[in-house]
């Protein structure tokens, strides 16, 4: 199984949108090391500003390079970028709908020894309520390329969140990626996941665990969340009658809410929620704190299991 960080991904597309289109450009707040932006500006560095850690001011910037007819992508970690700059976000960036990327980094709890002041749990609540905003969360390297370079297309305000430890890459770089449009990784009968970022691998262990036991599981990668493939899971709720979402964010207001959404308006069903449990996370590895956080494949399985006895 390869291993590879989801923003080595981001880095990748960079170097790849740099060559192709001239219009693009980089932003960072002194975290280009850890963020995969220190590629793009070794190759370019006259479309590269770093502007030091003062992430309201780089959004800013990232504005007024978008109403000059760059694209912009600002970049920092998840936790400064989406929490001190939500104003600028808000105000002048969705509100004038201009068209500036923004890379979320160490998304979730697997930042790991940085502990709860570096982990961000609420990135995607606090962007897929924006309007105008699209939100994207990759599962694994391959997808955080394909993400970026489908950011690049839209027109308008997109968040990408990303993680820092290496995770299994479990997509193809023949898999079809579209903004808005679920990928479909395990076709199943029973019950329905529905995941996003690198936790989704576990849901596919969970997923092949339960079917020795005859419980078959349809396991659908949910990478754009907002917005998110409401016909994907009405299907879901139709076709199976019972759904499980995973996510390594806050169980509040996240991937599971914004299924719920679509669920309670046209076809309720029961459905089950990971994720983490309003609680700040806290130092430890990635490991010792996905198990304390319940996000692991025993922990899918018991949520099937418990959503499959409420059908």
């Amino acid at each position: 199984m390869i291993m590879k960080p989801t923003r080595d991904g981001y880095g990748e597309a960079l170097l790849l949108l740099g060559e192709s289109n001239p219009d693009v450009v980089v932003l960072d707040a002194d975290l280009a090391m850890s963020t995969r932006t220190n590629w793009f500006w070794e190759k370019y560095p006259e479309r590269f500003f770093d502007i030091g850690i003062a992430e309201q001011d780089m959004l800013g910037t990232a504005a007024g390079l978008a109403m000059g007819g760059k694209i912009p992508f600002a970049t920092t970690y998840g936790v400064f970028i989406a929490g001190r700059g939500w104003d600028q976000i808000r105000t002048t960036i969705c509100y004038a709908n201009l068209n500036v990327k923004i890379a979320g980094m160490h998304g979730g709890i697997s930042v790991g020894p940085d502990g709860a002041t570096h982990q961000a749990l609420e990135e995607i609540a606090l962007m897929r309520v924006l309007p105008n905003m699209h939100m994207i969360v990759p599962c694994d390297a391959i997808e955080g390329r394909k993400a970026t370079l489908g950011a690049s297309q839209v027109s308008g305000p997109v968040y990408l969140r990303f993680t820092r430890e290496a995770t299994p890459v479990f997509t193809q770089e023949t898999d079809e990626w579209q903004l808005g449009k679920a990928n479909l990784l395990r076709a199943g009968s029973d019950v329905t996941i529905i995941g996003c970022g690198p936790v989704l691998y576990e849901a596919l262990l969970a997923a092949d665990e339960l079917a020795k036991e005859g419980v078959s599981c349809r396991v659908l990668n949910m990478h754009t969340i907002k917005p998110i493939d409401a016909d994907a899971i009405l299907a879901a709720a139709a076709e199976t009658g019972a759904i499980v979402t995973v996510e390594e964010h806050q169980i509040n207001a996240g991937l599971g809410s914004a299924v719920a959404e679509v669920l309670v308006k046209h076809n309720p069903v029961p459905v089950e929620m990971i994720g983490i449990m309003d609680t700040f996370g806290e130092s430890g590895s990635p490991e010792e704190l996905a198990i304390k956080y319940g996000l692991k494949q025993k922990d899918v399985k018991a949520a099937v299991r418990k959503v499959l006895g409420r059908k």
